[in-house]
């Protein structure tokens, strides 16, 4: 059984950054894709960012790139959010995901609970 918990959220003024965490427990960290998603109020679920098993394939929504770092430490079986120049748009709850590397939330097998990012303008 795989589990998922992220933290790092929180309030932060625009051009703010923010590290976001996910600690996973389960077999087999290493081997898997994961994923950050985020949910903004009223609207559906978006991929954020991705990264394969090795750390060398990382594929980013349009909006993040150049703000926004996906890393892992597979040692710790912990994937990380690096987030930077922030903007009011990026406030959501934002989710780990486990298994993939692809934009379809389908994709994923295991989802943490979310933490909460709030950007003031």
């Amino acid at each position: 059984q795989v589990q998922l918990v992220e933290s790092g959220g929180g309030l932060v003024q625009a051009g703010g950054s923010l590290r976001l965490s996910c600690a996973a427990s389960g077999r087999g960290f290493s081997s898997y894709g994961m994923a950050w998603f985020r949910q903004a109020s009223g609207k559906e679920r978006e991929f954020v960012a991705g990264i394969n098993y090795s750390g060398d394939r990382t594929p980013y929504v349009d909006s993040v790139k150049g703000r926004f770092t996906i890393s892992r430490d597979n040692a710790k079986s912990t994937l990380y959010l690096q987030m930077n120049s922030l903007k009011p748009k990026d406030t959501a709850v934002y989710f780990c995901a486990w298994g993939s590397t692809s934009s379809w939330p389908g994709a994923y097998a295991y989802w943490g609970q979310g933490t909460r990012v709030t950007v003031s303008s």
